[in-house]
C-alpha cells in the first residue's frame, strides 16, 4: 500500500477512535502529538481520567491491529506522555492511562470493527 493510503487509512482510524472517545464522555485534548521521539494518537480527558491513545488501523484480512503495538512502542509512548505532562502543568486527572484502539475496516474505508482495551499497558 503506498504511503499516502496508508496515512489516509491511519487518519480515517484516528477519527473513529476520537468519535468513540467523545460517545463515552472524552474530550479529545491532542490529536498527532508530535515530538521528535515520536507521536501520541490521541490524548482524550474526561475530566476524572486522562488516557494517552495508540490507535492502530488495518484493511480487513490483514492481521489484527493490536499485534502491533510491542513492548517497543508501549515504551515510546509512555515517554512521550512524561513530555507531555512536563510541558501541560494544568493537565490533571484522577486517573492516567494508557489504553489502545484497534480499528478494522473494509475496502471502501468503512468500519467493520472497533475493539478498545482501557489501561491496555
Amino acid at each position: 500500500m503506498a504511503r499516502t493510503a496508508l496515512t489516509a487509512l491511519a487518519r480515517r482510524g484516528e477519527e473513529l477512535a476520537g468519535a468513540h472517545y467523545e460517545r463515552l464522555g472524552f474530550t479529545v485534548l491532542a490529536r498527532n502529538h508530535r515530538t521528535r521521539r515520536g507521536e501520541i494518537d490521541l490524548i482524550v480527558c474526561d475530566g476524572r481520567t486522562l488516557a494517552f491513545v495508540e490507535v492502530k488501523t488495518r484493511c480487513s484480512g490483514s492481521g489484527h491491529p493490536f499485534e502491533a503495538i510491542h513492548p517497543g512502542k508501549q515504551r515510546r509512548i509512555r515517554l512521550l506522555a512524561r513530555e507531555w505532562l512536563a510541558g501541560a502543568p494544568g493537565a490533571r486527572a484522577d486517573e492516567l492511562r494508557f489504553d489502545a484502539v484497534g480499528v478494522i475496516l473494509d475496502a471502501r474505508g468503512q468500519l467493520l470493527r472497533l475493539d478498545h482495551i482501557e489501561a491496555a499497558f
